[in-house]
């Protein structure tokens, strides 16, 4: 990766950002197809075994209006929380990131999309279970502005592990103000500052 690309992205514990979340921006100058550094996060301690995975997140405008979901309150995690759709890529199953983050949009939301390009990338370190116990998940995500091409939302193609509850189209300007998951609120802010008028 060139020298620019990489020292053109702020790294760093992002202001207002939960402990062990890590966030950047991808600089409008920068190309969807160069890859922004993510920084190292420095967690969990030595010796815990990590595994790696990728997920993407979905934000979806239509009248000036975003599309948000909320977790249930099954979710180990973030119980009652609000995001946007997406989530993890299945390696062996999606054919390239389009593909995932439609999918993913698909099963959580209903709505067909056509995917834009990133504009933030950010990382949080999970246990692989409710329980705390094992190793250690970090999550690498990037954040996707996608056009809706349908806007009909449905949960009829939820899978149980999403732990997700009732879907809302959220006026611009509220979408800052719900209980959201930590790690979501340097992205929402850095979309809202990229995407003021989208609608």
């Amino acid at each position: 990766m060139p020298a620019s690309a990489a020292s053109s992205v702020s790294s760093g514990p992002a202001p207002g950002a939960a402990p062990g979340v890590h966030s950047a921006s991808v600089p409008a100058s920068v190309p969807a197809s160069v890859p922004a550094s993510v920084p190292a996060a420095g967690f969990p301690p030595p010796g815990v075994p990590v595994r790696l995975e990728f997920a993407q997140k979905a934000f979806i405008v239509s009248g000036g209006r975003l599309l948000m979901v909320r977790k249930s309150a099954t979710d180990p995690h973030h119980p009652g929380r609000w995001e946007v759709p997406g989530g993890r890529l299945h390696v062996a199953g999606d054919l390239d990131l389009d593909d995932h983050i439609r999918r993913e949009v698909w099963e959580e939301v209903g709505l067909r999309v056509d995917p834009g390009p990133p504009f933030h990338l950010w990382q949080w370190s999970m246990p692989d279970g409710p329980d705390g116990s094992g190793e250690r998940v970090r999550v690498v995500a990037a954040a996707r502005f996608c056009r809706p091409l349908t806007l009909d939302v449905s949960p009829e193609n939820r899978v149980p592990d999403d732990h997700l509850g009732e879907s809302a189209w959220v006026p611009l300007g509220a979408a800052a103000s719900l209980d959201l998951i930590p790690s979501l609120r340097p992205v929402l802010r850095e979309f809202l500052r990229r995407y003021p008028a989208t609608g």
